[in-house]
């Protein structure tokens, strides 16, 4: 009898000990607060881009003329000033929170749900394997997110998104696009790049990188947020540029002496190779 209890021992600590590899294995866990660290893209993602500055974006000609017709009075407009950010600009400031959603009777993780405290926004990565919507379904800010486990690493595909923005200054994401994540904990680091696929406004896939620090004693305030009347305008009036009439155009590249070709962005300004034409290309003249 006590041989066959040691037996049977061994074989449940057995049982467990697989089990508990397989865990190890196939997930992390991601649960927690999470705080930002801002040493990466700091002028993006605080102060803002200054105006004019597309440098390293791989949009198109729609795209920049999108951006050369924004204007930031669009942002006081009662419409827009409790816009949240979309689920792929999100992760650009602010502390995050994520919590597991498992099946109470096998433990089966059914999905993740992230909170940002801009806005409050909240978005669920469904991990059931469930297929995502069809192309005619509701888009909406936060889109429609699955994801699954590559070893440590959490990738997630998200659709339906409304149409978002790339960077603070009139670079916009189309309706169109894709995005896919990829969360990657080391200890108490987390990073989150987001690659965005769009083929409506870029030439080629824009990546974005963004890290964290677990908060162990962390929480996410509240974050109302009322709209107000900061300037009276006419009823139905969009603030905008007409094409050639934006005055602020030349900002980045006459305080940075850019050539304004570069400024303007494109594919080809992402890579190093870039540096060979930049010696070609003439700087702005003061005034101009």
């Amino acid at each position: 009898m006590a041989k066959f209890m040691r037996s049977a021992a061994l074989s449940f600590c057995a049982v467990l000990g697989c089990l508990s590899a397989l865990t190890v294995h196939a997930e992390k866990n991601l649960a927690g607060v999470w705080s930002g660290t801002y040493a990466e893209d700091w002028p993006d993602r605080f102060p803002g881009p200054e105006l004019g500055d597309y440098a390293g974006l791989p949009l198109n000609d729609a795209d920049r003329l999108r951006a050369q017709s924004w204007s930031a009075s669009l942002i006081a407009l009662p419409e827009y000033q409790c816009r949240v950010h979309p689920a792929d600009y999100a992760n650009s400031f602010a502390d995050i929170r994520i919590w597991e959603e498992r099946d109470p009777i096998t433990e089966v993780l059914i999905a993740l749900h992230l909170q940002h405290f801009a806005w409050q926004t909240r978005r669920t990565i469904w991990m059931d394997g469930r297929e995502h919507p069809p192309e005619y379904a509701l888009h909406t800010s936060m889109g429609f997110s699955t994801g699954n486990w590559d070893g440590h690493v959490l990738t997630v595909h998200t659709t339906h998104l409304k149409e978002g923005w790339l960077r603070r200054n009139g670079v916009a994401r189309s309706d169109q696009a894709t995005v896919t994540e990829h969360f990657i904990r080391h200890d108490d680091i987390l990073s989150w790049t987001v690659v965005v696929n769009d083929p409506t406004y870029l030439e080629e896939p824009f990546i974005r990188n963004r890290d964290y620090r677990y908060n162990i004693d962390g929480q996410i305030a509240n974050y109302p947020c009322v709209s107000v009347i900061e300037m009276v305008r006419e009823p139905g009036y969009i603030p905008h540029h007409l094409p050639g009439d934006n005055k602020d155009l030349m900002f980045f590249a006459r305080n940075h002496q850019v050539p304004v070709a570069a400024a303007m962005g494109g594919a080809a300004t992402m890579y190093p190779e870039y540096m060979q034409v930049l010696k070609t290309l003439p700087k702005p003249e003061a005034g101009n």
